[in-house]
Protein backbone atom coordinates (compact mmCIF):
# COMPACT_ATOMS: atom_id res chain seq x y z
CA UNK A 1 0.00 0.00 0.00
CA UNK A 2 1.33 3.45 -1.02
CA UNK A 3 1.57 6.38 1.09
CA UNK A 4 -0.73 8.33 -1.05
CA UNK A 5 -3.26 5.96 -0.23
CA UNK A 6 -2.86 6.55 3.46
CA UNK A 7 -2.79 10.23 2.57
CA UNK A 8 -6.59 10.28 1.02
CA UNK A 9 -7.30 8.67 3.97
CA UNK A 10 -6.15 11.13 6.62
CA UNK A 11 -7.76 14.18 4.43
CA UNK A 12 -11.20 12.49 4.58
CA UNK A 13 -10.74 11.97 8.24
CA UNK A 14 -9.69 15.41 8.46
CA UNK A 15 -12.98 16.15 6.98
CA UNK A 16 -15.01 14.14 8.76
CA UNK A 17 -13.60 16.11 11.94
CA UNK A 18 -14.65 19.48 10.60
CA UNK A 19 -17.99 18.80 9.55
CA UNK A 20 -19.11 16.99 13.50
CA UNK A 21 -16.91 20.36 14.85
CA UNK A 22 -19.10 22.66 12.79
CA UNK A 23 -22.10 21.06 13.76
CA UNK A 24 -21.57 21.35 17.04
CA UNK A 25 -20.82 17.60 17.70
CA UNK A 26 -18.17 16.23 19.67
CA UNK A 27 -15.35 14.86 18.28
CA UNK A 28 -15.70 11.09 17.48
CA UNK A 29 -12.20 10.02 18.42
CA UNK A 30 -12.69 12.23 21.72
CA UNK A 31 -15.74 9.67 22.93
CA UNK A 32 -13.16 6.79 23.69
CA UNK A 33 -10.10 8.81 24.87
CA UNK A 34 -6.67 7.09 23.74
CA UNK A 35 -8.23 5.09 21.02
CA UNK A 36 -6.48 5.87 18.04
CA UNK A 37 -8.24 6.06 14.26
CA UNK A 38 -8.44 2.31 12.85
CA UNK A 39 -6.40 2.89 9.71
CA UNK A 40 -6.85 -0.64 8.15
CA UNK A 41 -11.16 -0.18 8.95
CA UNK A 42 -10.76 2.77 6.33
CA UNK A 43 -9.05 1.07 3.89
CA UNK A 44 -11.57 -1.69 3.42
CA UNK A 45 -14.51 1.05 3.87
CA UNK A 46 -12.55 2.30 0.96
CA UNK A 47 -11.94 -0.73 -1.28
CA UNK A 48 -15.53 -1.65 -0.53
CA UNK A 49 -17.01 1.91 -1.82
CA UNK A 50 -14.95 1.43 -5.30
CA UNK A 51 -16.46 -2.22 -5.59
CA UNK A 52 -19.79 -0.90 -5.66
CA UNK A 53 -18.82 1.73 -7.78
CA UNK A 54 -17.18 -0.95 -10.29
CA UNK A 55 -20.46 -2.93 -9.54
CA UNK A 56 -22.71 0.03 -10.69
CA UNK A 57 -20.84 0.83 -14.00
CA UNK A 58 -21.12 -3.19 -14.33
CA UNK A 59 -24.59 -3.01 -14.54
CA UNK A 60 -25.35 -0.76 -17.28
CA UNK A 61 -24.38 -3.70 -19.29
CA UNK A 62 -26.11 -6.22 -20.70
CA UNK A 63 -25.35 -9.76 -19.92
CA UNK A 64 -24.24 -11.64 -23.35
CA UNK A 65 -24.88 -15.44 -24.14
CA UNK A 66 -21.89 -17.31 -24.15
CA UNK A 67 -22.95 -19.68 -26.88
CA UNK A 68 -25.19 -17.86 -29.17
CA UNK A 69 -23.88 -14.11 -28.20
CA UNK A 70 -27.69 -12.78 -27.87
CA UNK A 71 -28.13 -9.75 -24.92
CA UNK A 72 -30.20 -10.62 -21.99
CA UNK A 73 -32.55 -7.67 -23.37
CA UNK A 74 -33.05 -10.48 -26.39
CA UNK A 75 -32.59 -14.18 -25.23
CA UNK A 76 -33.98 -13.91 -21.45
CA UNK A 77 -32.93 -14.52 -18.33
CA UNK A 78 -29.38 -15.99 -18.29
CA UNK A 79 -27.58 -18.42 -16.18
CA UNK A 80 -24.18 -17.62 -14.51
CA UNK A 81 -21.03 -20.14 -14.23
CA UNK A 82 -17.44 -19.77 -12.94
CA UNK A 83 -15.22 -17.25 -14.70
CA UNK A 84 -18.29 -14.75 -15.72
CA UNK A 85 -19.47 -17.21 -18.17
CA UNK A 86 -23.30 -16.53 -18.60
CA UNK A 87 -25.68 -18.85 -20.47
CA UNK A 88 -29.10 -18.06 -21.95
CA UNK A 89 -31.89 -21.07 -20.93
CA UNK A 90 -32.27 -21.62 -24.58
CA UNK A 91 -28.98 -22.69 -25.07
CA UNK A 92 -28.92 -24.68 -22.52
CA UNK A 93 -32.00 -26.80 -22.99
CA UNK A 94 -30.45 -27.16 -26.23
CA UNK A 95 -27.32 -28.60 -24.59
CA UNK A 96 -29.21 -30.76 -22.28
CA UNK A 97 -31.17 -31.85 -25.30
CA UNK A 98 -28.51 -32.96 -27.41
CA UNK A 99 -26.68 -35.17 -24.49
CA UNK A 100 -29.67 -36.92 -23.91
CA UNK A 101 -30.57 -37.67 -27.24
CA UNK A 102 -27.03 -38.77 -28.37
CA UNK A 103 -27.05 -42.92 -28.38
CA UNK A 104 -23.55 -42.75 -26.82
CA UNK A 105 -23.01 -43.90 -23.19
CA UNK A 106 -19.78 -41.76 -22.03
CA UNK A 107 -19.08 -43.96 -18.80
CA UNK A 108 -18.10 -46.32 -21.61
CA UNK A 109 -15.36 -44.10 -23.57
CA UNK A 110 -13.18 -43.41 -20.25
CA UNK A 111 -11.62 -46.69 -21.00
CA UNK A 112 -11.63 -46.88 -25.18
CA UNK A 113 -7.53 -46.39 -25.87
CA UNK A 114 -6.80 -42.75 -27.95
CA UNK A 115 -10.25 -41.36 -25.56
CA UNK A 116 -8.67 -38.48 -23.64
CA UNK A 117 -11.37 -35.78 -21.86
CA UNK A 118 -10.79 -32.45 -21.15
CA UNK A 119 -10.04 -30.69 -17.87
CA UNK A 120 -12.72 -27.93 -17.11
CA UNK A 121 -10.40 -26.08 -15.18
CA UNK A 122 -8.39 -25.88 -18.37
CA UNK A 123 -10.65 -23.41 -19.87
CA UNK A 124 -10.04 -20.27 -17.74
CA UNK A 125 -7.00 -18.93 -20.18
CA UNK A 126 -9.08 -20.45 -23.18
CA UNK A 127 -12.59 -18.52 -22.58
CA UNK A 128 -12.82 -14.93 -25.21
CA UNK A 129 -13.50 -11.78 -23.95
CA UNK A 130 -16.93 -11.69 -23.35
CA UNK A 131 -19.34 -9.50 -25.28
CA UNK A 132 -20.23 -6.57 -23.79
CA UNK A 133 -23.63 -4.59 -24.91
CA UNK A 134 -25.02 -1.54 -22.92
CA UNK A 135 -28.59 -1.26 -21.26
CA UNK A 136 -30.61 0.43 -23.39
CA UNK A 137 -32.39 3.50 -21.73
CA UNK A 138 -36.10 3.58 -21.01
CA UNK A 139 -38.21 5.67 -22.85
CA UNK A 140 -40.21 8.36 -21.10
CA UNK A 141 -43.57 6.87 -21.95
CA UNK A 142 -46.47 9.42 -22.98
CA UNK A 143 -49.43 9.98 -20.36
CA UNK A 144 -52.45 8.47 -21.98
CA UNK A 145 -55.33 11.19 -22.06
CA UNK A 146 -58.52 10.32 -22.68
CA UNK A 147 -60.31 12.20 -25.92
CA UNK A 148 -62.38 15.03 -24.67
CA UNK A 149 -65.29 16.10 -27.46
CA UNK A 150 -63.81 19.97 -26.48
CA UNK A 151 -60.36 19.32 -27.45
CA UNK A 152 -61.05 18.11 -30.60
CA UNK A 153 -59.72 20.94 -33.55
CA UNK A 154 -62.69 21.94 -35.84
CA UNK A 155 -62.19 20.87 -39.27
CA UNK A 156 -61.14 24.43 -40.74
CA UNK A 157 -58.26 24.33 -38.12
CA UNK A 158 -57.58 20.87 -39.10
CA UNK A 159 -57.60 22.05 -42.78
CA UNK A 160 -55.95 25.33 -42.02
CA UNK A 161 -53.04 23.16 -40.10
CA UNK A 162 -52.66 20.85 -43.20
CA UNK A 163 -51.93 24.03 -45.71
CA UNK A 164 -48.97 24.70 -43.93
CA UNK A 165 -47.63 21.36 -44.89
CA UNK A 166 -49.14 20.31 -47.56
CA UNK A 167 -49.09 22.45 -51.50
CA UNK A 168 -52.65 22.33 -53.80
CA UNK A 169 -55.03 18.96 -53.06
CA UNK A 170 -57.83 21.35 -51.92
CA UNK A 171 -61.10 18.72 -51.83
CA UNK A 172 -58.33 15.75 -50.27
CA UNK A 173 -57.61 18.03 -47.06
CA UNK A 174 -61.18 19.23 -47.02
CA UNK A 175 -62.82 15.39 -47.26
CA UNK A 176 -59.94 14.50 -44.57
CA UNK A 177 -61.02 17.61 -41.89
CA UNK A 178 -64.06 16.80 -42.10
CA UNK A 179 -64.24 12.83 -42.07
CA UNK A 180 -61.12 12.69 -38.98
CA UNK A 181 -63.72 15.27 -36.89
CA UNK A 182 -66.61 12.82 -36.96
CA UNK A 183 -64.84 10.07 -36.33
CA UNK A 184 -63.12 11.51 -33.14
CA UNK A 185 -66.22 12.89 -32.15
CA UNK A 186 -67.57 9.42 -32.69
CA UNK A 187 -64.85 8.44 -30.64
CA UNK A 188 -65.07 11.07 -27.45
CA UNK A 189 -68.69 10.59 -26.86
CA UNK A 190 -69.15 6.45 -28.09
CA UNK A 191 -72.77 7.18 -28.75
CA UNK A 192 -75.63 9.39 -29.30
CA UNK A 193 -79.04 8.79 -28.07
CA UNK A 194 -78.76 5.41 -28.79
CA UNK A 195 -77.69 6.35 -32.43
CA UNK A 196 -74.58 4.65 -33.28
CA UNK A 197 -72.32 6.35 -35.74
CA UNK A 198 -70.49 4.63 -38.39
CA UNK A 199 -66.80 4.55 -38.69
CA UNK A 200 -65.61 7.23 -41.20
CA UNK A 201 -62.89 4.84 -42.84
CA UNK A 202 -61.11 6.99 -46.20
CA UNK A 203 -60.04 5.44 -49.66
CA UNK A 204 -57.38 7.38 -50.88
CA UNK A 205 -56.39 7.78 -55.12
CA UNK A 206 -53.58 9.43 -56.51
CA UNK A 207 -50.80 9.31 -58.93
CA UNK A 208 -47.48 8.37 -56.79
CA UNK A 209 -45.78 11.80 -55.23
CA UNK A 210 -49.31 13.83 -55.22
CA UNK A 211 -49.12 13.57 -51.00
CA UNK A 212 -50.72 11.09 -49.70
CA UNK A 213 -48.59 9.59 -47.23
CA UNK A 214 -47.30 13.16 -46.36
CA UNK A 215 -51.15 14.11 -45.66
CA UNK A 216 -51.78 11.68 -42.89
CA UNK A 217 -48.13 12.27 -40.90
CA UNK A 218 -49.42 15.76 -40.55
CA UNK A 219 -53.01 14.48 -39.87
CA UNK A 220 -51.55 12.32 -36.92
CA UNK A 221 -48.86 14.85 -35.53
CA UNK A 222 -51.38 17.58 -35.27
CA UNK A 223 -54.21 14.69 -33.25
CA UNK A 224 -51.30 13.78 -31.30
CA UNK A 225 -52.48 10.29 -31.73
CA UNK A 226 -50.28 6.80 -32.31
CA UNK A 227 -49.79 6.56 -36.53
CA UNK A 228 -48.68 3.05 -37.41
CA UNK A 229 -47.96 3.28 -41.57
CA UNK A 230 -47.29 -0.35 -43.28
CA UNK A 231 -47.55 -1.44 -46.55
CA UNK A 232 -50.10 -4.10 -47.91
CA UNK A 233 -47.73 -5.70 -50.40
CA UNK A 234 -46.20 -7.54 -47.71
CA UNK A 235 -49.75 -9.08 -46.23
CA UNK A 236 -50.55 -13.06 -46.84
CA UNK A 237 -53.64 -14.58 -46.01
CA UNK A 238 -52.92 -16.32 -42.60
CA UNK A 239 -50.96 -19.30 -43.25
CA UNK A 240 -48.50 -18.10 -45.90
CA UNK A 241 -45.16 -16.84 -46.05
CA UNK A 242 -45.51 -12.97 -45.22
CA UNK A 243 -47.17 -10.80 -42.62
CA UNK A 244 -50.13 -11.48 -40.97
CA UNK A 245 -53.39 -9.70 -41.58
CA UNK A 246 -53.11 -8.54 -38.09
CA UNK A 247 -49.60 -7.43 -38.23
CA UNK A 248 -51.05 -3.88 -39.30
CA UNK A 249 -52.76 -3.30 -35.53
CA UNK A 250 -49.68 -5.10 -33.91
CA UNK A 251 -47.61 -1.91 -35.53
CA UNK A 252 -50.32 0.58 -33.94
CA UNK A 253 -49.85 -0.92 -30.80
CA UNK A 254 -46.12 -0.58 -30.85
CA UNK A 255 -46.55 3.02 -31.89
CA UNK A 256 -48.63 3.59 -28.78
CA UNK A 257 -45.81 1.79 -26.31
CA UNK A 258 -48.12 -0.90 -26.11
CA UNK A 259 -50.60 0.59 -24.35
CA UNK A 260 -54.04 -1.00 -25.69
CA UNK A 261 -56.25 1.91 -24.56
CA UNK A 262 -54.23 4.69 -26.76
CA UNK A 263 -53.76 2.46 -29.49
CA UNK A 264 -58.01 1.17 -29.95
CA UNK A 265 -57.99 5.62 -30.52
CA UNK A 266 -54.94 5.87 -33.49
CA UNK A 267 -54.68 5.63 -37.16
CA UNK A 268 -53.36 3.38 -39.03
CA UNK A 269 -52.41 3.66 -42.98
CA UNK A 270 -52.57 1.23 -45.30
CA UNK A 271 -50.43 2.18 -48.24
CA UNK A 272 -50.06 0.61 -51.10
CA UNK A 273 -53.58 -0.88 -50.92
CA UNK A 274 -54.19 -1.29 -55.22
CA UNK A 275 -51.34 -4.21 -54.60
CA UNK A 276 -54.03 -6.13 -53.02
CA UNK A 277 -56.51 -6.14 -55.86
CA UNK A 278 -58.36 -9.53 -57.15
CA UNK A 279 -55.58 -11.03 -59.43
CA UNK A 280 -57.29 -11.72 -62.92
CA UNK A 281 -56.32 -15.11 -65.42
CA UNK A 282 -54.74 -16.92 -62.00
CA UNK A 283 -55.11 -20.58 -61.81
CA UNK A 284 -53.07 -20.53 -58.36
CA UNK A 285 -55.10 -19.27 -55.24
CA UNK A 286 -55.02 -15.65 -54.44
CA UNK A 287 -52.93 -15.54 -51.05
CA UNK A 288 -51.81 -12.13 -51.49
CA UNK A 289 -54.98 -10.54 -53.38
CA UNK A 290 -58.81 -11.20 -52.93
CA UNK A 291 -58.06 -13.49 -49.34
CA UNK A 292 -56.52 -10.23 -47.61
CA UNK A 293 -59.34 -8.41 -48.49
CA UNK A 294 -61.61 -10.80 -47.51
CA UNK A 295 -59.43 -11.35 -44.25
CA UNK A 296 -59.57 -7.39 -43.57
CA UNK A 297 -63.27 -6.87 -43.52
CA UNK A 298 -63.80 -7.34 -40.01
CA UNK A 299 -60.73 -5.62 -39.47
CA UNK A 300 -62.58 -2.65 -41.04
CA UNK A 301 -65.47 -2.90 -39.16
CA UNK A 302 -64.75 -3.28 -36.05
CA UNK A 303 -63.59 -6.56 -34.47
CA UNK A 304 -61.71 -7.71 -31.53
CA UNK A 305 -58.06 -9.02 -32.28
CA UNK A 306 -55.57 -11.18 -30.67
CA UNK A 307 -52.22 -9.34 -31.33
CA UNK A 308 -48.55 -10.09 -29.66
CA UNK A 309 -46.91 -7.59 -28.08
CA UNK A 310 -43.60 -6.57 -29.21
CA UNK A 311 -43.64 -8.77 -31.99
CA UNK A 312 -45.37 -8.43 -35.93
CA UNK A 313 -45.76 -12.39 -36.17
CA UNK A 314 -48.10 -15.09 -33.84
CA UNK A 315 -45.56 -17.48 -33.83
CA UNK A 316 -43.11 -15.33 -31.66
CA UNK A 317 -43.24 -16.71 -28.43
CA UNK A 318 -44.60 -13.53 -26.76
CA UNK A 319 -48.18 -12.64 -24.41
CA UNK A 320 -50.70 -11.88 -26.94
CA UNK A 321 -53.32 -9.10 -25.77
CA UNK A 322 -56.81 -8.44 -26.89
CA UNK A 323 -56.96 -4.78 -29.46
CA UNK A 324 -60.62 -3.63 -30.23
CA UNK A 325 -60.77 -2.04 -33.53
CA UNK A 326 -63.61 -0.34 -33.29
CA UNK A 327 -62.24 2.62 -32.71
CA UNK A 328 -59.12 3.06 -34.89
CA UNK A 329 -59.58 4.66 -38.13
CA UNK A 330 -57.98 3.00 -41.10
CA UNK A 331 -57.09 5.17 -43.77
CA UNK A 332 -55.62 3.48 -47.67
CA UNK A 333 -54.36 4.74 -49.88
CA UNK A 334 -53.13 3.66 -53.92
CA UNK A 335 -51.78 4.81 -56.79
CA UNK A 336 -54.14 2.25 -58.99
CA UNK A 337 -52.47 2.59 -62.04
CA UNK A 338 -54.31 1.62 -65.27
CA UNK A 339 -57.73 2.67 -63.73
CA UNK A 340 -58.26 5.90 -65.61
CA UNK A 341 -58.34 3.38 -68.49
CA UNK A 342 -61.58 1.78 -66.90
CA UNK A 343 -63.28 4.91 -65.92
CA UNK A 344 -62.30 6.42 -69.66
CA UNK A 345 -63.91 2.87 -70.98
CA UNK A 346 -67.44 3.73 -68.80
CA UNK A 347 -67.19 7.19 -69.90
CA UNK A 348 -66.91 6.33 -73.73
CA UNK A 349 -69.32 3.66 -74.18
CA UNK A 350 -71.78 5.77 -75.75
CA UNK A 351 -71.77 5.51 -79.92
CA UNK A 352 -69.21 6.87 -82.03
CA UNK A 353 -71.57 8.04 -84.68
CA UNK A 354 -74.28 10.16 -85.59
CA UNK A 355 -75.41 12.84 -83.83
CA UNK A 356 -74.11 14.12 -80.50
CA UNK A 357 -71.64 11.80 -80.79
CA UNK A 358 -68.21 11.84 -78.57
CA UNK A 359 -64.71 11.32 -79.95
CA UNK A 360 -62.62 8.16 -78.68
CA UNK A 361 -60.04 10.43 -77.77
CA UNK A 362 -62.22 13.06 -75.72
CA UNK A 363 -61.09 11.84 -72.27
CA UNK A 364 -57.39 11.52 -73.42
CA UNK A 365 -55.69 14.56 -71.73
CA UNK A 366 -58.41 15.16 -69.54
CA UNK A 367 -56.31 16.08 -65.83
CA UNK A 368 -59.39 15.48 -64.05
CA UNK A 369 -59.94 12.45 -65.16
CA UNK A 370 -59.51 10.41 -61.89
CA UNK A 371 -61.85 12.20 -60.02
CA UNK A 372 -64.72 11.02 -62.20
CA UNK A 373 -64.27 7.22 -60.14
CA UNK A 374 -67.14 5.11 -59.28
CA UNK A 375 -67.49 2.22 -56.92
CA UNK A 376 -68.08 0.51 -59.78
CA UNK A 377 -64.50 1.13 -61.42
CA UNK A 378 -63.06 -0.19 -58.13
CA UNK A 379 -64.90 -3.17 -58.40
CA UNK A 380 -63.66 -3.77 -61.84
CA UNK A 381 -59.93 -3.34 -61.16
CA UNK A 382 -60.17 -5.78 -58.43
CA UNK A 383 -61.54 -4.85 -55.23
CA UNK A 384 -64.20 -6.99 -53.82
CA UNK A 385 -67.80 -5.19 -52.88
CA UNK A 386 -67.37 -5.87 -49.66
CA UNK A 387 -64.12 -4.09 -48.93
CA UNK A 388 -65.17 -0.93 -50.53
CA UNK A 389 -68.46 -0.61 -48.79
CA UNK A 390 -66.11 -0.68 -45.44
CA UNK A 391 -64.86 2.10 -46.81
CA UNK A 392 -67.21 4.93 -47.28
CA UNK A 393 -65.52 8.00 -48.19
CA UNK A 394 -63.87 7.89 -51.18
CA UNK A 395 -61.41 11.09 -52.65
CA UNK A 396 -58.95 11.38 -55.54
CA UNK A 397 -55.78 13.58 -55.17
CA UNK A 398 -54.97 15.67 -58.03
CA UNK A 399 -51.59 14.71 -60.23
CA UNK A 400 -49.20 17.93 -59.32
CA UNK A 401 -48.91 20.55 -62.47
CA UNK A 402 -45.53 22.95 -62.57
CA UNK A 403 -46.87 25.70 -60.71
CA UNK A 404 -47.55 23.25 -57.68
CA UNK A 405 -44.40 21.73 -57.76
CA UNK A 406 -42.77 25.50 -57.90
CA UNK A 407 -44.83 25.91 -54.59
CA UNK A 408 -43.79 22.95 -53.28
CA UNK A 409 -39.88 24.10 -53.29
CA UNK A 410 -40.62 27.62 -51.99
CA UNK A 411 -44.09 27.65 -49.53
CA UNK A 412 -44.18 24.79 -47.22
CA UNK A 413 -42.78 25.01 -43.69
CA UNK A 414 -39.87 22.32 -44.45
CA UNK A 415 -40.06 23.19 -48.12
CA UNK A 416 -36.68 21.75 -49.60
CA UNK A 417 -35.30 25.18 -50.40
CA UNK A 418 -35.80 26.11 -46.71
CA UNK A 419 -33.88 22.91 -45.68
CA UNK A 420 -30.53 24.00 -48.20
CA UNK A 421 -30.94 27.57 -46.80
CA UNK A 422 -30.42 26.29 -43.30
CA UNK A 423 -27.55 24.07 -43.51
CA UNK A 424 -25.77 26.89 -45.41
CA UNK A 425 -26.74 29.71 -42.79
CA UNK A 426 -24.92 27.21 -40.30
CA UNK A 427 -21.65 28.10 -42.63
CA UNK A 428 -22.71 31.98 -42.53
CA UNK A 429 -23.72 31.95 -46.21
CA UNK A 430 -26.58 32.60 -47.93
CA UNK A 431 -28.70 30.96 -50.46
CA UNK A 432 -31.00 32.17 -52.96
CA UNK A 433 -33.00 30.70 -55.59
CA UNK A 434 -34.08 32.62 -59.29
CA UNK A 435 -37.88 32.08 -59.69
CA UNK A 436 -36.21 31.32 -63.99
CA UNK A 437 -33.93 28.35 -61.34
CA UNK A 438 -37.13 27.00 -59.73
CA UNK A 439 -39.19 26.67 -62.95
CA UNK A 440 -36.26 24.71 -64.02
CA UNK A 441 -36.54 22.52 -61.57
CA UNK A 442 -40.50 21.34 -61.80
CA UNK A 443 -39.79 21.32 -65.63
CA UNK A 444 -37.61 18.72 -65.04
CA UNK A 445 -39.70 17.09 -62.25
CA UNK A 446 -42.25 17.14 -64.80
CA UNK A 447 -40.57 14.68 -67.07
CA UNK A 448 -38.99 12.43 -64.28
CA UNK A 449 -43.25 12.00 -64.04
CA UNK A 450 -42.64 10.38 -60.00
CA UNK A 451 -44.44 13.84 -58.29
CA UNK A 452 -43.12 15.48 -55.49
CA UNK A 453 -40.68 12.97 -54.90
CA UNK A 454 -38.66 13.84 -58.10
CA UNK A 455 -37.67 17.38 -56.50
CA UNK A 456 -35.59 16.04 -54.12
CA UNK A 457 -33.20 14.13 -56.67
CA UNK A 458 -32.77 17.09 -58.78
CA UNK A 459 -31.80 19.12 -55.96
CA UNK A 460 -29.53 16.86 -54.47
CA UNK A 461 -27.51 16.30 -58.05
CA UNK A 462 -27.07 19.90 -58.45
CA UNK A 463 -26.38 20.81 -55.01
CA UNK A 464 -23.56 18.05 -54.37
CA UNK A 465 -20.83 20.56 -55.59
CA UNK A 466 -22.18 23.75 -53.71
CA UNK A 467 -22.17 21.66 -51.24
CA UNK A 468 -19.05 20.34 -51.29
CA UNK A 469 -17.09 23.58 -52.30
CA UNK A 470 -18.58 26.34 -50.45
CA UNK A 471 -17.20 25.11 -46.90
CA UNK A 472 -13.53 25.53 -48.45
CA UNK A 473 -13.50 29.17 -48.28
CA UNK A 474 -14.85 31.48 -45.48
CA UNK A 475 -14.93 34.33 -47.64
CA UNK A 476 -18.22 33.31 -49.55
CA UNK A 477 -20.91 35.09 -48.64
CA UNK A 478 -23.98 34.21 -51.16
CA UNK A 479 -24.54 32.05 -53.64
CA UNK A 480 -27.53 32.45 -56.15
CA UNK A 481 -28.79 29.42 -58.26
CA UNK A 482 -29.78 30.21 -61.59
CA UNK A 483 -31.42 28.66 -64.60
CA UNK A 484 -28.87 28.25 -66.70
CA UNK A 485 -26.63 26.36 -63.47
CA UNK A 486 -29.78 23.87 -63.44
CA UNK A 487 -29.93 23.32 -67.07
CA UNK A 488 -26.10 22.67 -67.53
CA UNK A 489 -25.12 25.73 -69.58
CA UNK A 490 -23.86 28.36 -66.78
CA UNK A 491 -22.91 28.36 -63.24
CA UNK A 492 -24.19 29.89 -59.90
CA UNK A 493 -23.66 33.27 -58.68
CA UNK A 494 -21.37 33.43 -55.90
CA UNK A 495 -20.42 36.85 -54.15
CA UNK A 496 -17.83 37.35 -51.32
CA UNK A 497 -18.31 38.62 -47.97
CA UNK A 498 -18.92 42.67 -48.39
CA UNK A 499 -19.11 42.56 -51.87
CA UNK A 500 -21.79 44.34 -54.09
CA UNK A 501 -21.86 42.76 -57.79
CA UNK A 502 -23.13 45.57 -60.45
CA UNK A 503 -26.66 44.64 -61.39
CA UNK A 504 -28.22 45.72 -64.95
CA UNK A 505 -31.27 48.08 -64.74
Amino acid sequence: MSDNDFTTIDEKEQDFREVHLESGQENPDDTHPGKQPDEKTEVVETAEVLKNEHEEKEDDYEKVCFICHRPESVAGKMMEFPNNITVCSDCLQKSFDAMANTPIDYSKMNNMPGIQFMNLSDLENMVPPQQRVKKKKKKETKKFRKLDIKDIPAPHKIKARLDEYVVGQEYAKKAMSVAVYNHYKRVATDTMDDIEIEKSNMLMIGPTGCGKTYLVKTLAKLLDVPLAITDATSLTEAGYIGDDIESVVSKLLAAADNDVERAEQGIIFIDEIDKIAKKRNSSQRDVSGESVQQGMLKLLEGSEVEVPVGANSKNAMVPLTTVNTKNILFICGGAFPDLEEIIKERLTQKTSMGFNAELKDKYDHDKELLSKVTVEDLRKFGMIPEFIGRLPIIFTLKELDKDMLVKILREPKNAILKQYQKLLALDEVSLVFDDSALEAIAEKAMKKDTGARALRAIIEEFMLDIMYEIPKDDNIGQVTITRAYIEGTGGPIIELRGQEVPRLN
